[in-house]
């Protein structure tokens, strides 16, 4: 393994190391401000494994282990003009990258920046916006204590992304902290990832992408399904932690070149539109089984029509006559459509629950399967009468994009879903 340093830009020195199969393609890892895989290569096994099949490339963030603490600036565009660095230094004309936790927004940015750069993208436990990803208040926290009480803030650092059930392990995490970072490198890393936001880069990635979400890592599924909602080519697909063996296998078959294998196992992020008729047992007493079929019939095909014509996919297997399942590749479509099925129902003298939700499912023979349908379906029994209701992941995902706006239900409790969900209802923009 070969240990050299690469001049930044603005005259950082970044320590980088390069290891495994010169003649392949290579392979850049961006790992956490808080990891040096450089000084401490022999914690990262997942490198090991990766290099007895590809080139690798690791480094220490600027200002980290043997990057050293000089580094003026820790800020996101600094960082990606690192990465970029380094690939002019070593002459790579194309690479893949692999980022994991809060390295994952350089390799956004980069990929986003410099597409014919990078080939694909690996991304495991990722972030598009650190406020949204991290609690800002804890993170501001430990801020001020790294600067007030050092051995403080690397035990608390310790017990809430170390081993939290054991102290030998609390301990060996807060001893590695000491030794990669400065008080206030600790203390400024962390504003950088607070303040990171690649909502836009994500959406201009041009790479295939694989999105990895480990139980373990501390990062909700909910944020790995809304990246893959972002990034046009992406698949995800979710490991039970983040040391699995399975996690580099993964990788390496996706890499080279498996992507309709690492489909066919993973889980595709769908926008998941549930829209079922008001009162339709009572409807049926009150106008009759043939009156009201033929108006349920009616409004079933304007409800396809619109689905289709807003890009959404009807799922039949879960279309029983009295209200729609469809699928949507972005929210704002999904919202575009919900709007327009309101105007649909006033046609026949119907109304509808429509309720909108984002997250994984699985596809099989025309069918959607997962607790994101789930959670779909109870936002809409949720809804008013022509109202249209959205989880909160939705509303992040739209809120710039489908020109309406949003009004806070409230935080409820979900029959069959464990944690609370807020919901939004949709209102249109005046025009």
């Amino acid at each position: 393994m070969l240990t050299r340093y690469v001049t930044s830009f603005d005259g950082a020195a970044i320590a980088v190391t390069v290891r495994g199969d010169a003649a392949s393609l290579p392979l850049m890892c961006v790992s956490s401000w808080a990891t040096t895989p450089t000084t401490e290569a022999h914690e990262f096994s997942t490198f090991d494994e990766l290099a007895a099949q590809r080139l690798v490339v690791t480094y220490d963030r600027r200002g980290t282990g043997a990057s050293g603490p000089e580094a003026v600036d820790l800020g996101l565009e600094a960082q990606v003009r690192d990465l970029a660095a380094i690939g002019d230094a070593l002459a790579l004309d194309v690479f893949d990258i692999f980022a994991s936790f809060d390295g994952t927004p350089i390799a956004i940015a980069h990929a986003a920046r410099i597409p014919e750069r990078v080939r694909k993208l690996v991304l495991l436990s990722p972030l598009v916006r650190g406020s949204d990803s991290i609690p800002p208040d804890r993170v501001r926290g430990l801020i001020d204590l790294a600067r007030t009480d050092w051995p403080l803030a690397l035990r608390t650092t310790a017990s809430l992304w170390g081993q939290r059930d054991s102290t030998e392990g609390q301990r060996a995490t807060a001893r590695r902290l000491r030794g990669r970072l400065t008080p206030d490198v600790f203390a400024r890393s962390l504003q950088a990832v607070l303040e990171a936001d690649v909502t836009e880069e994500a959406r201009c990635v041009q790479a295939e992408t694989l999105i990895l979400h480990t139980a373990d890592a501390g990062f909700s599924l909910r944020q790995a399904q809304r990246v893959a909602s972002l990034i046009p080519h992406s698949v995800l697909q979710s490991v039970d932690a983040v040391n699995t063996e399975l996690v580099p296998a993964i990788i390496l078959r996706f890499l080279d070149g498996a992507a309709e294998e690492a489909r066919s196992v993973s889980q595709a992020t769908a926008i998941i539109l549930f829209a079922d008729i008001v009162d339709s047992t009572q409807l049926t007493e009150q106008m009759g089984d043939k009156a009201f079929r033929a108006g349920a019939r009616d409004l079933d095909g304007e409800l396809r029509r619109i689905i289709t014509e807003s890009g959404g996919t009807t799922i039949d297997a879960k279309t029983l006559g009295d209200g729609v399942l469809a699928t949507f590749p972005s929210a704002s479509q999904a919202i575009e459509a919900a709007l327009a099925f309101e105007r649909a129902a006033d046609g026949v003298r119907l109304q509808l629950h429509v309720g909108i939700h984002a997250g994984d499912v699985i596809r099989e023979e025309g069918n959607v399967f997962g607790g994101a349908v789930n959670i779909a379906a109870r936002i809409s029994a949720l809804s008013a009468p022509g109202e249209v209701l959205v989880s909160d992941t939705v509303r992040s995902l739209a809120r710039t994009s489908a020109g309406v706006t949003f009004e806070d239900r409230g935080e409820h409790a979900l029959k069959g879903v464990a944690d609370p969900q807020r919901v939004y209802a949709v209102r249109k923009d005046d025009v």
